[in-house]
């Protein structure tokens, strides 16, 4: 820090004791839609994975739901890490607070603090204990208050310091140290520039405070402090007392250094070297990583300074954020696996940058602010997709990675015997295979066994593990799929199922919402479908009972059911 009073500049740098928090690089989420199925998952673990070979690793697996039975059995079989849940991405303080910032501890003098603002170019420094957690905040409009009303001369010139701080300070020699000098205590500040007489009486006025006295080159001025036992004297231009006053000084216990500075700088020097905690902002609000924006904003706009910390749960400083950061993009960027439409995917994306999109269903609409890769390819799997990039790339898939991608095709396609399935997936599924020496059968059983079981399930909890809204023109409806063994345990449980869908489509305005419940081992399905009765007559399935249909051969959601109940819709519409 550089200041000039009417002296040479004067440069203070040494034993400055700040803690740098580490930067907070840009993430990339690559996840899947809500309510993901198991290849939205692992198409994201696959996918993040590669682009971290390839030296990216702010890339990272994300989902936007918990994982449902099969999924979670896949992670437990393989003991493989979950990915990060991402319930949403509203705006969260997380997302926008500063890459960089820097505390103090509480005992570091106000001058080594802004000297560090101004030498960083820092608008505000966090002041913290000894342990970290948050204190205060140092800015410079109220370190001006506290400054003013510190040498505000019409009140006692006292303020707490310790010859230790005032030491550092002013850059001063020690001569003499007596006592503890790292001891905080209320100084009271003398510059002995009078007569003897009037300044002995100035000391008899203030005996019983802390004196804190600043003398030149006056040996009779000195005498007089150390006879007087002040806390600390302070000579001035570098003058050294003499041997005579040294050892008197030592026998009364009265501390002594040597300033580099003439009587004006250090004066006002000596003022800076109280602890920053005495000028801290103690009124400034903390906040919390995962505190939205809008709750934040009124808080901002409200605060002393336009910055406000960001603590953890444990009040320790993690960030600082202020309302320039609001207006600047956030360091979080998506990309989209198994998905293309806004309604599927997780609440806030349309506040981020959407770099890629890779996916395998009907072109929904995802609007994009600038130009993506966007890879959307006719097969049964986004999973195929994402092994045919490590391919592409030429990157061995690590075969961990492999087992998940071929759970991931092995699921989608009902072991490879879904109306989407494509030679690419059966190609893909082999390469794999051999990679794990994973039996395909074997393997493709045993988790969609793990995925059909709905006994003691919740049918809200059923119906939602693997739903999605789709939208035509203005109208909305919803499609939930489950893989089992025997669909009459869903059946049985009619009235539940029928009265949760009736509750789905209620929520979201829906024209209907509807369960599709695929036999696995017959490879057809019933639907039921709770609907606006003026629905009910354009619905042309083979119809069971009420709400309930048959749908011969039909076990794909993507392929079959969308299309034909699109098509419904679209009637209805007319």
């Amino acid at each position: 820090m550089t200041i000039l009073f009417g002296q040479p500049r004067i440069r203070v740098t040494k034993n400055i004791h700040l803690d740098i928090i580490s930067s907070m690089d840009k993430t990339v989420y690559i996840i899947g839609h809500r309510n993901p199925d198991t290849d939205a998952v692992v198409s994201a673990v696959g996918y993040a994975t590669l682009k971290n070979l390839l030296g990216h690793p702010e890339y990272k697996a994300a989902r936007a739901g918990h994982l449902n039975p099969q999924t979670a059995y896949i992670f437990e079989k393989f003991g493989l890490q979950r990915p990060e849940y991402l319930p949403d991405l509203v705006p969260k303080v997380k997302y926008f607070m500063q890459d960089k910032v820097e505390t103090v501890t509480a005992d570091v003098s106000v001058w080594a603090a802004i000297g560090q603002m101004e030498k960083t170019e820092i608008r505000v420094l966090p002041v913290v204990d000894a342990e970290g957690h948050y204190q205060s905040l140092l800015h410079y409009s109220g370190f001006a208050r506290g400054v003013l009303t510190i040498l505000n001369p019409e009140k006692k010139h006292r303020f707490s310091t310790s010859i230790r701080l005032i030491q550092k300070t002013l850059n001063a020699q020690p001569i003499y140290i007596a006592g503890d000098a790292d001891k905080t205590f209320n100084a009271s500040i003398h510059v002995g520039s009078s007569s003897t007489e009037s300044f002995s009486k100035r000391l008899e006025a203030h005996a019983s405070e802390d004196i804190v006295v600043i003398s030149s080159d006056r040996e009779d001025i000195q005498r007089i402090c150390i006879e007087h036992k002040v806390k600390l004297l302070i000579t001035t231009s570098n003058c050294v007392i003499d041997k005579e006053l040294r050892e008197l000084a030592e026998t009364n216990s009265v501390s002594v250094i040597v300033s580099p500075y003439s009587t004006s700088p250090t004066s006002m020097l000596i003022a800076y070297s109280m602890p920053v905690s005495v000028m801290g902002d103690k009124e400034i609000v903390t906040v919390h990583q995962n505190d939205t924006i809008a709750k934040i904003k009124d808080i901002l706009k409200n605060a002393h300074c336009k910055y406000l910390p960001v603590v953890d749960d444990e009040n320790k400083v993690i960030g600082i954020i202020s309302e320039h950061d609001l207006m600047k993009e956030p360091n979080v960027e998506v990309i989209l696996v198994d998905h293309n439409e806004i309604t599927q995917a997780v609440e806030g994306i349309e506040h981020y940058k959407i770099q890629e999109v890779i996916d395998h269903h009907r072109i929904g609409s995802i609007p994009t602010k600038n130009p993506i890769t966007f890879i959307n390819r006719p097969v049964g799997s986004t999973s195929t997709q994402i092994a045919g990039l490590y391919k592409e790339y030429r990157i061995p898939i690590p075969k961990d990675v492999a087992s998940l991608l071929l759970c991931g095709i092995l699921s989608d396609t009902l072991i490879l015997q879904s109306a989407t399935v494509t030679d690419t997936d059966r190609d893909m599924a082999e390469y794999l295979s051999s990679i794990t020496d994973l039996d395909i059968k074997e393997l493709g059983n045993e988790i969609l066994m793990a995925g059909s079981k709905v006994g003691g399930r919740p049918a809200s909890e059923i119906i939602h593990q693997d739903m999605k809204e789709y939208t035509e023109g203005k109208l909305t409806y919803t499609a939930s799929q489950i893989e089992v063994g025997n669909p009459q345990e869903i059946l049985d449980r009619k009235s539940e199922f029928m009265e949760e869908l009736a509750v789905e489509r209620r929520a979201h305005k829906g024209l209907f919402a509807c369960l599709l419940v695929t036999d696995i081992t017959k490879l057809s399905s019933v639907l039921l479908i709770d609907c606006d009765p003026k629905f009910t007559q354009f619905i042309t399935f083979p119809k069971q009972e009420d709400g309930v249909y048959y749908l011969k051969d039909v076990v794909s959601r993507k392929k079959q059911l969308i299309p034909l109940i699109t098509e419904q819709v679209l009637n209805y519409s007319v």
